[in-house]
């Protein structure tokens, strides 16, 4: 996805941050052009290791609140779980948070076999997709294993709550000053989204412990190969919550949601649980709408999709 955001590095400068981090030079490299926020190259070292290299905005670039210091949260997500058994998270080789080399932050991380499930998911049976959809039940179970004392960011400069209402709520207050600073214009007013979302408090309440969330673990960062999930990637939105607020337990994977909540070790999701998911699923939908202005997409039809799919996320709120 074009974005007006991304860095995208010279051949000198490549050169110089794989000589800085490995003390060699490398054979190839190649831009990953899927990313819709970072930038992205997979490498050929000298001595002939695949590794992935991933810079952040820079510095100067206008980003959403909830994208603020992202690169550092994923590094910090991904080391966190590095030591869980089994999981397939890309180790970190080196990160460079002062921009000591380019003015944008930047790490290096394993290079992961096998393709984006959204590139074939169209190619597999509904048998084969349940079967990966367990799968990473499974593995979303561990990573929400992670707990910890409060709500929200990973970072102390972040937005952190005491309780899951309060946490949710300011990021979606978050989301909302974005769109009013960037003078997003919307299908329905922002008064209006603030008052209903805050109807729902009560069903927030009921989550007392916070969890680690992946919170992107949509088909384009789960890999897999032969059949299996060969890694799990872009943590960059991490935060502690509430672990329905995973993506395949939303809307966009409702095909599949009974596969993944036997892999996640649940039957199904209860009625409350439907109905806090519908909120998390506006979240999503009101993010992707007001991104399209801060990253400057240049799909129409995705824009275009963007507002319709927050239409159809607003109407199914109101309908709580």
């Amino acid at each position: 996805m074009e974005n007006a955001n991304k860095y995208r590095l010279n051949d000198k400068e490549i050169e110089t941050i794989v000589r800085e981090t490995f003390g060699q030079a490398y054979i190839s490299v190649s831009e990953l052009t899927d990313g819709w926020a970072n930038m992205a190259y997979s490498i050929v070292l000298g001595d002939g290791r695949k590794t992935v290299l991933k810079i952040a905005p820079s510095a100067d670039k206008l980003v959403m609140r909830y994208e603020k210091n992202m690169m550092r949260t994923e590094v910090e997500a991904m080391r966190l779980v590095a030591d869980t058994p089994g999981l397939p998270v890309p180790r970190v080789y080196a990160y460079d948070a002062a921009c000591s080399i380019i003015p944008a932050e930047y790490f290096f991380m394993e290079y992961v076999e096998g393709t984006a499930m959204n590139k074939i998911r169209d190619s597999l049976s509904l048998e084969e997709r349940e079967a990966i959809a367990r799968e990473l039940g499974g593995y979303s179970r561990s990573i929400n294993a992670y707990k910890n004392s409060f709500f929200g960011s990973l970072q102390p400069e972040g937005r952190r709550k005491d309780n899951w209402a309060e946490a949710f709520e300011g990021m979606m207050a978050d989301v909302l000053a974005d769109g009013k600073d960037a003078g997003v214009e919307l299908p329905v007013s922002y008064t209006e989204i603030e008052k209903e979302v805050l109807r729902y408090r009560e069903l927030l309440g009921v989550v007392k412990e916070a969890s680690l969330i992946h919170w992107d673990l949509w088909d384009g960062n789960v890999f897999v190969h032969e059949g299996r999930i060969s890694g799990l990637i872009d943590f960059e939105r991490a935060f502690w919550g509430d672990p329905l607020s995973e993506f395949y337990f939303g809307r966009f994977a409702k095909s599949t949601l009974g596969a993944f909540c036997e892999g996640y070790g649940i039957n199904g999701l209860t009625e409350s649980e439907q109905r806090r998911r519908v909120l998390y699923d506006f979240y999503l939908d009101l993010i992707m709408a007001i991104e399209c202005t801060y990253r400057k997409y240049e799909s129409k039809d995705h824009i275009k999709w963007a507002y319709e799919n927050f239409a159809e996320g607003y109407k199914q709120l109101q309908a709580l």
